[in-house]
């Protein structure tokens, strides 16, 4: 669980609830199911409208990466194609088979790259077959990401929306004046509903979602960059000098152990 993101989405709502209540307003006073109703089943209904249902299912296992530590160390990555470059080296690239046999939670990528080496398939077919998995994997994130940008975008429109329809209710009744004011307040909880959600979940999750993408797809270059550079037989040393400009200076000098 990525702790530093939870707890500033819980940060965050504490934050603007505080200075409401702080300021005089009630607490309940937030608390308006119809306002929610509007804003989320637009909200959710526009996005149904908008994107395939193959890809909607995925929402629940994007909102937990989201959530979640799943950076891969490029570090340790950087420490394994050490490994593994000086041991081919020295006794060949049949012995790859035996060193993925022993790790089973090695990166399927990472995997199927090195099989390719042993299996001798040319290595223009190797780089191209890792490029193309690379990019369908920018697309299939950008899918996700485009869903949770949408409802950013659709959300408050929304507010907007419910507003406007508790004015409409407001102003076909102005029997009673006193009420006027505290019947307004409530319909621009809708507003508030609308602004809120898209700030402070939907595209701040559509940013994670970003980060996340640009580090894996460094991550797979850098594992593309290992491999071939494996097959052609490079130098070990210059191996780790090449794939070291994937990671930052003091974690390069710990994967080197200095």
């Amino acid at each position: 669980m990525d702790f530093v993101t939870l707890i500033s989405l819980i940060l965050s709502f504490v934050a603007l609830i505080l200075a409401f209540v702080l300021d005089g307003g009630v607490l309940h006073a937030l608390l308006e199911p119809t306002a929610a109703l509007i804003v989320f089943g637009g909200t959710f209904g526009a996005i149904g409208i908008s994107f395939a249902s193959s890809d909607l299912v995925k929402v629940p296992k994007l909102l937990m990466l989201a959530f979640r530590k799943k950076k891969q160390s490029r570090a340790e990555l950087l420490t394994y194609f050490d490994s593994i470059s000086t041991m081919v080296r020295k006794e060949g690239l049949l012995s790859l088979e035996g060193k993925m046999n022993e790790d089973k939670n090695m990166d399927p990528f990472l995997v199927s790259g090195l099989q390719m080496v042993v299996d001798g398939i040319d290595i223009d077919e190797v780089k191209e077959t890792l490029e193309n998995r690379i990019m369908n994997m920018q697309q299939r994130h950008a899918k996700g990401i485009g869903i949770f940008e949408a409802a950013g975008g659709y959300a408050p429109t929304m507010g907007v929306l419910g507003t406007v329809m508790g004015l409409v209710h407001v102003l076909s009744d102005l029997s009673n004046p006193d009420e006027l004011g505290g019947k307004i307040a409530i319909a621009f909880i809708a507003t508030m509903y609308g602004v809120g959600s898209a700030n402070l979940i939907w595209l701040p999750i559509a940013s994670k979602l970003k980060e996340l993408d640009a580090d894996e797809t460094i991550t797979k270059y850098m594992m593309l960059d290992g491999i071939t550079m494996i097959q052609r037989g490079s130098n070990p040393r210059l191996i780790a000098e090449r794939l070291e400009g994937y990671i930052d200076y003091e974690n390069a000098k710990e994967a080197r152990g200095e």
